[in-house]
């Protein structure tokens, strides 16, 4: 919902709007940042029956880390969102990923409305699976070009596709060291 919300350019409440009861699992907003906790709304005798069957489940106490999420809601999901569509746009730095051009992998712009990222694994080699690993290792080689040692986590998503996700911490220098580690991982497949 927040980030369909931030993609469309309006509030939550306008897409709720149309659903009689609307959860959200705030460890799985990113851009939050919140480590568990959950939020539900709808009409007051749905939420007091979820409260009361919460209860006899035996809820836990976890409001706090749900708490801290939602704290600055308005700025971190739209800065996730901002530092992803730089780096899928390629406006992260003077050479975003787009104009990398690099036959490993490419980016659907169209696709790309929220803090996740796909890219398009192309050809045999490497597998996702083996370009993820590539940008998590930091070699001697990459210090020695670079002057600086970077780790960045891709998850291998299916079988031609890796995912990049931003979240509340990653800021936007941090998207140009990402954008500058897959520069470097792209020049050593290709050599």
């Amino acid at each position: 919902l927040m980030s369909a919300a931030v993609a469309q350019g309006v509030e939550p409440a306008q897409i709720a709007q149309h659903c009689d009861s609307v959860p959200l699992l705030l460890q799985g907003l990113l851009g939050l940042g919140a480590l568990s906790g959950a939020v539900l709304a709808g009409c007051r005798e749905f939420v007091t029956e979820a409260w009361r069957v919460r209860k006899l489940l035996g809820g836990g106490v976890l409001a706090a880390a749900a708490r801290l999420g939602l704290q600055d809601t308005e700025v971190t999901p739209c800065r996730a969102h901002d530092n992803a569509q730089c780096f899928a746009e390629g406006t992260s730095g003077p050479l975003g990923i787009r104009v990398l051009d690099s036959p490993l992998w490419s980016i659907n712009l169209a696709a790309e409305e929220t803090n996740i990222v796909m890219g398009n694994v192309q050809g045999a080699w490497p597998s996702p699976a083996q370009l993820c690993d590539r940008p998590r290792a930091v070699s001697e080689e990459e210090v020695a070009e670079t002057g600086q040692a970077v780790s960045v986590l891709l998850l291998p998503w299916s079988a031609q596709t890796v995912c990049a996700l931003w979240h509340r911490s990653i800021s936007a220098r941090d998207t140009e060291l990402t954008r500058r580690k897959l520069g470097f991982v792209a020049r050593k497949c290709q050599e």
